[in-house]
Order: structure tokens, then sequence, then C-alpha cells
């Protein structure tokens, strides 16, 4: 009985297509001159069957090679050579052939000292901007004028607790400021006048609810530093904590993200809100301009207010961030909406467009704008960019 040793056909067709030399028609179909050449005496069926499978396989495996090349992963000639059982050197001057088993190197572990791993609890981004316009106007121009110089510094920072640690806890704090000086030629009494001064401190305290929400407590406290006053007049109209005005609220705020972090959007709703309005010197300046009666420092109120904080980066050079704010105490009605956007020209320098409408029913009403106020400031200068993590 004779038995023969087959290469299972499944085996065989999956292996890795490997190209050895051109081949023809004729050398890979069945039956060829080679198949026949070789008999034996008596009992070759087993010789004629295996050449023949043998051909058959060559003839598959070939016929894809030609009909998808992409498949094609090894060429013979380009594979690396078999490590040899035995290494031959020769020594010319003694005539001699030296036959050695190779030598086998052990690889040796090497031992990598790894740093501990630092976890970074706060993330840290500091923003800061000096932007500026300036115009000259000769005495003899025909439409008149006046000389201008104006500067407006934007610092922002942002601590925040670091999610990817504490995935369950949201604790975020802001602070900004803004200061805007300009020449005043037209007034008499000063050569400069404050147009912009804003000190704004935030900070959320929340633990995750479901999802993106989190049971949360917010903070707001925003005032000025300097003195203002009317042009060509002493009549001062704000000075440091004239107004102040201090929010205190317990709700839930929505946060989210998406992958890449280009845009963000909080919204922070406070159902119980306590309101603190601050005015210090009473005595130069009139606390029912700021929504408190007269002769008295503070008004206390209690309320709901909501807040709303959106960030898009368009593409690599353009922002938006947004900042809507609304407090009641379901008598009156205050409420902000701030719009920047920022138009990077290089890393350092770039334009911004700041818009501020607010709407004050505590203030007293105005024959134009009723209780609405707006400004808009167009800029140009130098911004600086800091972001690190502890």
């Amino acid at each position: 009985m004779t038995v023969v040793a087959q290469i299972p056909e499944s085996d065989y067709l999956l292996m890795p297509l490997v190209f050895e030399h051109q081949q023809t028609v004729n050398d890979n179909a069945l039956g060829s001159n080679t198949a026949t050449s070789l008999t034996l005496d008596a009992g070759d069926e087993w010789l004629q069957q295996a050449i023949a499978q043998s051909h058959h396989y060559n003839n598959v495996r070939y016929r894809a090679m030609v009909e998808h090349p992409q498949l094609v992963a090894y060429n013979v000639n380009s594979l690396p050579e078999p490590p040899k059982e035995y290494v031959l050197t020769s020594t010319p001057a003694k005539g001699m052939l030296t036959i050695e088993a190779p030598q086998v190197v052990a690889p040796v572990d090497s031992v990598i000292d790894e740093a501990p791993v630092k976890v970074h609890n706060w993330l840290h981004t500091f923003n800061g901007s000096v932007h500026f316009t300036q115009a000259y106007i000769s005495d003899n121009w025909y439409q008149g004028g006046e000389n201008n110089l104006n500067v407006l510094a934007d610092i922002k920072w942002e601590c925040n607790l670091n999610q990817a640690v504490h995935p369950n806890w949201l604790f975020n704090n802001m602070m900004n400021y803004k200061l805007g000086i300009t020449t005043a030629s037209g007034d008499s009494l000063r050569k400069y006048r404050i147009n912009e001064d804003n000190f704004l401190f935030t900070s959320q305290l929340g633990y995750k609810a479901v999802k993106h929400w989190y049971y949360s407590a917010m903070l707001q406290f925003k005032t000025q530093f300097f003195n203002n006053y009317k042009p060509n007049s002493d009549v001062m109209t704000a000075a440091f904590l004239s107004p102040g005005e201090l929010n205190i609220g317990i709700g839930m705020t929505y946060d989210y993200k998406n992958a890449d972090q280009t845009k963000t959007l909080t919204v922070a709703i406070a159902p119980l809100s306590y309101n603190l309005k601050i005015c210090r010197d009473i005595d130069r300046l009139n606390p029912v301009n700021f929504g408190i009666d007269e002769g008295h420092h503070t008004k206390s109120t209690f309320g709901s207010n909501i807040e709303a904080k959106w960030f898009w980066k368009i593409n690599p050079s353009i922002t938006w961030s947004s900042r809507f704010y609304v407090f009641t105490n379901y008598h009156y009605v205050q409420g902000d909406w701030e719009n920047t956007f920022d138009f990077s020209i290089t890393s350092h320098l770039n334009t911004k467009i700041f818009t501020h409408l607010r709407y004050d029913k505590s203030h007293p009403y105005h024959a134009d704008w009723h209780y609405w106020q707006f400004k808009e400031i167009l800029s140009f200068g130098i911004v600086y960019r800091i972001a690190t993590s502890d």
C-alpha cells in the first residue's frame, strides 16, 4: 500500500505570494513535458499525481500574481538570507578551510529607567494682549479733527481642574481684566480718559450628575479699579467698587466639548441666586445709577441667573468666544451679551472685534436707548499666550 503525503490546498494557497521568476503558460500547464518525462518502471501514479498537484498550485498562485500584482508582498531576490547552520572561513596563507558553528549571542534585556508619571491636576491658560489705534491730524486739515491714541490691554487667566484625571468633578476659574485708555485732547482738565475698565472673576464648582450635567455652585464678581469722569468736568461716573457686583448661585451646569476641543459650551443655571450690588463712594457718586437705593452702599436681592459661555475655533486663524449672562429678582432684569472675534495674523499679531450688549432695568431710563447699553471695539495689536499645568 502506497501512502502519498499531500499539502492541504487551502493552507498552501493562503501563504504569502512570493515572486521568484517570470514564467510562461507552458510552464504552468497541466500535463507539460516536464510532468510526463519523469516516469518510473512501475507504480508511478503517486508521482504523476504529486507533479500535477504541484503544477496546479503554481498555476493558481502565478495567475494571482499576474492579475493582482498589488497582492505580491515579497520578491525572492530581496528576501533576507536565512541563517546558516555553519560558518565557512578560509585561510589562504595556510591553504585551510575552517567550518565552525555560528556564535549565537543571546539578547540582553535592557533595563529602561522609567520616569514616574506626573499627574497634572490643574490646567493653566494665560492670554495677554495690547491693542492700539493712533491718528495724527494737522492743524490745517480741511475737515478738522483731533489727534488721538487709544490703547487697550486685555489679560485673561484660566485655572481649570483636569477632567482627564478627575472625570466626575468640574472646577473652572477665570479672571479677566480689560483696561482701555484714550487721549483726551478735547478735555481741558485731563490729558487722557479711561474708556474700558472691567475686572471679572468667575468660578464654577460641580459634581457630575448624568453625562454632561453637573450639580454646581457658581460665583461671579466684577468691578473696576480707576476713577472715571465726564469730559471737561469733575463729576465722577465710576470708581473702585463703585459699582461692584457679587453673585452666588446654586443649580446645574451643562459642560460640553467636542472630540478635538474646537467647540466648547458651558451653560450654568442657578434657580437660587444671591446678588449683591456695591457702591463704595456715595459722596461723589449717585448709587441710584447702579440700582442701589439712595443713601445706601449696598443692595442685596435673591433671584435666579443663567450664564452661557461658547467658544468656537472656526479655523486655525479665527476664533469666536461669547458670554451670555442674565440675572433677575423677578422685579427687574439685567443681562450682558459679550462677543469677541479674534483674527490671528501671526502667532503674536491679531485683530479683535469686541461687542458688548447690556440690558439693565435697574438703571435709570434713557430717552434714546431706554434700558439698553452697547459698546463696540475694533483693535489691532500684539498677543501673548501661555499654557501650563501642575
